[in-house]
Parts: C-alpha cells; sequence; structure tokens
C-alpha cells in the first residue's frame, strides 16, 4: 500500500507561511488549520466533550458580554508574521462595519482566548499557545480540561505585563463568577452534563 502524495497547496511558498497565507489556501484544504511558528497544523476532528463544551460556553459568554463584545468559534488570532493560531473561543471587541469579512482578529482586540484540550493538542494548548498569546498582550485565557467522568475544569489565567506570561487565578469545576472580561457566572457542570 502506498500513501497519496500530498496536495501541492500542501508545500510552503518561497520563504515559507506566513498568517496571510491562511486566506489564500484553496477550498479543498481542510477548514480548521493554524499557523504555529510557521508551520501550518491541521485540526483532528472534535471529540463530543469538546465541540458541546465549545458550543455551550460561547452561548453563555455571548449572552453575559455587554454590548460591542462578540464571541466566535474557531476564528484565528493572527499574533505575528508566522503566528496564526485558532482557538475553540474568542471573545472580542467588536470591530468596524468595514472589517466584518476578515477572516481573523487582532490581538488588540482580543479579550479572551480558550484552548478546550484534546490528546492531539495537550502541548499546544497547555504550553505553545498560552505562550504566544501572552507574548501577543491578551490579558486573559482559559484551558478547559476534561476530568473524570466527563466533567469540564476550567483554568483561569490573567496576564502579568511585568513578565509577558500568565498567572493562574482559579480552577473552576462548578460555578464560574468574574468580573474580568466583563462579569460572569457560568454553570461550569452544564456545559457537558
Amino acid at each position: 500500500m502506498t500513501a497519496e502524495p500530498l496536495p501541492d497547496w500542501f508545500f510552503p511558498p518561497p520563504g515559507g507561511w506566513t498568517a496571510e497565507d491562511l486566506d489564500r489556501l484553496p477550498p479543498e484544504a481542510p477548514d480548521h488549520i493554524e499557523l504555529i511558528d510557521g508551520a501550518l497544523v491541521v485540526m483532528s476532528p472534535h471529540r463530543t466533550f469538546h465541540s458541546r463544551v465549545m458550543w455551550r460556553l460561547a452561548a453563555a459568554l455571548d449572552a453575559a458580554a455587554p454590548v460591542g463584545v462578540g464571541v466566535d468559534i474557531e476564528v484565528t488570532v493572527r499574533l505575528a508574521k508566522r503566528q496564526r493560531p485558532e482557538p475553540d473561543v474568542v471573545v472580542f471587541t467588536e470591530r468596524r462595519p468595514e472589517e466584518a469579512n476578515r477572516t481573523y482578529h487582532l490581538p488588540e482586540e482580543v479579550l479572551l482566548v480558550i484552548e478546550i484540550v484534546s490528546a492531539e493538542s495537550e502541548e499546544r494548548d497547555r504550553e505553545t499557545k498560552p505562550l504566544k498569546y501572552a507574548k501577543a498582550g491578551i490579558r486573559h485565557f482559559w484551558r478547559i480540561e476534561e476530568e473524570e467522568h466527563d466533567r469540564p475544569a476550567v483554568y483561569v489565567y490573567e496576564l502579568d505585563a511585568a513578565t509577558e506570561r500568565y498567572v493562574p487565578t482559579a480552577i473552576v469545576r462548578d460555578r464560574l463568577k468574574l468580573d474580568v472580561p466583563f462579569p460572569l457566572d457560568i454553570d461550569v457542570a452544564a456545559l457537558f452534563p
């Protein structure tokens, strides 16, 4: 049995991949590709836990968001020339109407990024991406982990601007009550009943 050759679009352009190149991928490219350190990362399909927690958490955040704040799922954040990760959930300040068709957010617009850890993304979600989000100045980061009995736990972090690193502020398994980035009261246990 021989492996099928990789499609031509998968090979980097001269000079390597850049954030802009993601917008030029052909229609046959997978829907969810992110750029980490100039390398394309194709994400594997979501498990039910990941999908349900992502949708329910986005809906809860959207319901609590003040006017002028939006919530997206699986939209990239253009952090730098060769960094365009795709968080599971992004909370952002609304853009001007002429920017509505843009396929990414800029770090200065982002209030919160959320990663839901999967087996294939553990290292990226726990180590690589938080470092890059912090360096870009994104103030709030949450990591969702699946614990025993399919229960979600929310690890809440806030940026320490002096070190450009996230510091943990809470680990929540039942009710998530926060004042930042805006007032929130989320039933974490209900994200995956």
